[in-house]
């Protein structure tokens, strides 16, 4: 038994109509390719934009915390300073080592802004901490190592200090004390604004290890200056 006849229009489709349909695929993809090559710039750049953005606050974690870490500790003789030199675009203390397969013990830490290849960037690097010598205080004399970048550019880091007045200084050199609080003003090079991203950080440390035996407070700088502090009464803090 036949089945019904198919009529030839129904067969399937013309060589026109074929044509017609790969006609529009190929409008379709080229409006699709020149959307694609509008938008692709933009996501690439808010990609790398994000990727700095998120770069730049792990290094300025990290370089707080080291800061907030510093130690109360003398290179020189019982006399000397602690070793803490502090500018506007550099900051170099003594704190506890971080590297896992060093044995415990001090290192010196400097925070610097420096300049490579790749425009500016703020560098860690340290060096073993090496008391005694006529000079060990002084910060100039310490051939540092390691450097690791922080923080890049277009960003670039200021610091300022606040002692017991809480009085913002931009340096903090030869002081008996470590500052109270150091300010890390983050900046756009592109814009030269200060970014809100910007912190303060205390230094956990505020008296020597030898002011538990001292006969006298004369004895301890910590103890004399918040001494003084308090009977200055509360200041207000210098912008």
């Amino acid at each position: 038994m036949r089945g019904p006849a198919v009529s030839a229009g129904n067969a399937g489709f013309t060589l026109l109509e074929a044509l017609i349909a790969t006609l529009l695929m190929g409008v379709i993809m080229a409006a699709l390719a020149n959307v694609t090559a509008q938008w692709l710039p933009g996501w690439d750049r808010g990609v790398a934009r994000l990727q700095r953005v998120e770069a730049m606050a792990v290094g300025l974690d990290r370089l707080v915390g080291d800061i907030a870490a510093a130690e109360i500790v003398s290179a020189g003789d019982s006399k000397s300073p602690p070793l803490f030199d502090g500018g506007d675009l550099s900051v170099t203390f003594v704190r506890t080592m971080l590297n896992p397969n060093a044995s415990r013990g001090l290192e010196v830490v400097r925070i610097a802004g420096v300049s490579d290849d790749r425009g500016p960037v703020v560098v860690r690097s340290t060096a073993p901490f090496a008391p005694g010598g006529a000079d060990a205080g002084s910060a100039d004399t310490i051939l540092f190592s390691n450097p690791v970048a922080m923080v890049r550019g277009p960003f670039s880091i200021a610091f300022s200090y606040a002692g017991p007045d809480r009085v913002w200084h931009a340096d903090w050199r030869q002081q008996p004390v470590l500052p109270r609080a150091v300010r890390v003003l983050l900046r756009d090079l592109a814009t030269s604004t200060t970014l809100a991203v910007s912190t303060t950080t205390l230094v956990h440390a505020e008296l020597a290890a030898s002011c538990a035996w001292a006969q006298s407070i004369s004895d301890c700088p910590g103890l004399v200056s918040h001494d003084t502090s308090a009977r200055a009464g509360d200041l207000t803090v210098a912008p």
